[in-house]
């Protein structure tokens, strides 16, 4: 089990290695000679240790143990998060390697919560990489894996249902590989769009793909201090709008739509609770906002933009929430509890489960009232669906008790109690601001070191979903107990 872990941990780290390219390329382009080596470096440290790996054991077979799926997810995202932070810390432009920890585990859950007061000073390479890091982990790495690497498909299944979201797991095809390719296509084809047409609104190209990477990671990052509204480009904000609501969709329904499935999608009750709730989300904080009928335009864009932003669990800001009426700002909380679709980049509890909750507590009151009626639970339009209840039920009760422990981590930090909730539901559902001292036009740096290392936990276990992380605990334990 060990050699298996190390072989599939070698090679995910050579592949995550190998994205170092891109912002390797852009300091070259740039002649940020001085931040070369950050990325050098470790990419070639990452490949050396790969081949040699893959000549030493390329005879030895080729077995997983599924079993162990879960604590291998867990363990190759810990190792992912210290890899990514060595290009931060070898730049020189965070203090200590616990930001640049921070960091990494903020980019690679699609967080988006910076430790960094001043983005705008960084290289344009360093902030690519920040934004990058959103990309790679929004769909994930250990799927792009699967897509490339032909020996995880030993297992791949279980890997990949240890790192993505939702209740409900199923493959699109009969190989796995191709499964991951396919939602790894939808994934590069959306991203390439979205950096396309901001380019064309009048972003540069880096500050396009950067944005880009944020956006379908559902992240957060952004290569300017006051995020996206510093652009002051309406075009662009609808653009960042839209992609923000299609990267919190169920990919797997993007597939359908390809292979002429559309029924389906549309008979979807999470996208359909979805929408709705977009929906009246925004309409909400536009009535409450909008002071006159000459500031329509630009109260719904800017509720648009914020409601999809937190929705989505992105974390982009084009205005200050926390200045809004205390309405609009509930309206923007509650919406903290909710976060995007299964099998999405966007972080938070899941829609379906609340639907599916939702539908169970309609049930519950429909037989109370007609007590000789028989009711069943229907998902997607397929009834008889009541085994995921207890699933669910259990699953948002250990996400809230993560919450409430997160909260007591902040406050025994200083944090008042109201941005230690918030903070923490934030970090469980890998949001990225908050309310309070963490609001979004602040950041994280002025945390105590351990609050930031209780903060990286929950970001983990947030991304996968809980289960995964304290699996991998368990076992740790376990090992220690047996020695």
């Amino acid at each position: 089990m060990a050699f298996s872990f190390l072989r599939i941990l070698i090679y995910v780290l050579g592949l995550v290695g190998t994205s170092l390219l891109l912002p390797l390329g852009v300091a070259l382009w740039k002649g940020e000679t001085a931040v070369v080596p950050a990325f050098l470096v470790p990419m070639l440290t990452g490949w050396g240790v790969a081949v040699a790996f893959w000549i030493m054991s390329r005879r030895r077979p080729r077995v997983f143990d599924v079993q162990h799926a879960f604590g291998t997810v867990g363990g190759i995202w810990i190792a992912i998060c210290l890899f990514g932070a060595l290009p931060l810390y070898f730049s020189g432009y965070f203090p200590t390697f616990t930001d640049a920890v921070f960091e990494s585990v903020s980019g690679f859950t699609t967080t988006g919560a910076s430790v960094l007061p001043d983005v705008e000073s960084l290289p344009c390479s360093v902030n690519l990489w920040r934004c990058e890091t959103h990309w790679l982990g929004g769909v994930g790495v250990i799927a792009l894996a699967v897509a490339l690497i032909p020996l995880l498909g030993i297992g791949g299944f279980r890997l990949i249902k240890a790192e993505t979201t939702g209740p409900d797991k199923a493959k699109l095809t009969s190989l796995i590989a191709n499964t991951a390719k396919a939602l790894w296509f939808i994934y590069l084809a959306l991203t390439a769009a979205e950096a396309l047409l901001l380019w064309r609104a009048g972003l540069s190209s880096v500050d396009a793909l950067a944005h880009a990477f944020s956006t379908m990671g559902t992240g957060g990052f952004s290569t300017r201090n006051a995020s996206v509204g510093s652009f002051g480009l309406p075009e662009v904000e609808w653009i960042c709008t839209a992609f923000m609501l299609l990267a919190s969709v169920n990919f797997t329904l993007y597939y359908r739509v390809l292979t002429g499935r559309l029924g389906e999608v549309l008979r979807d009750s999470e996208l359909r609770t979805l929408v709705a709730l977009v929906f009246v989300a925004i309409a909400f904080a536009t009535a409450v906002q909008c002071r006159s009928w000459d500031s329509f335009g630009a109260t719904l864009r800017a509720a648009a933009f914020q409601v999809s932003s937190i929705a989505s669990t992105t974390g982009f800001m084009t205005d200050d929430y926390l200045a809004w009426r205390p309405a609009a700002q509930v309206a923007i909380f509650l919406l903290f509890f909710v976060g995007g679709s299964s099998g999405s980049t966007a972080g938070g509890v899941k829609v379906i489960r609340w639907t599916i909750l939702g539908k169970q507590l309609r049930n519950e009151i429909h037989r109370i009232v007609h007590p000789h009626e028989i009711f069943t639970l229907s998902v997607n339009g397929c009834a008889g669906r009541e085994a995921f209840v207890p699933v669910v039920a259990s699953f948002v009760v250990v996400y809230m008790l993560l919450v409430l422990a997160t909260t007591f981590a902040g406050a025994l930090a200083g944090l008042d109690v109201f941005t230690a909730f918030t903070g923490a539901l934030s970090m469980v559902g890998n949001v990225g601001p908050a309310f309070g001292q963490l609001g979004p036009t602040s950041n994280y740096g002025a945390l105590a070191a351990p609050l930031k290392w209780f903060y990286m936990f929950a970001m983990l276990a947030g991304r996968l979903e809980i289960y995964t992380l304290l699996i991998l605990l368990g076992r740790v334990c376990f090992i220690r107990r047996s020695a």
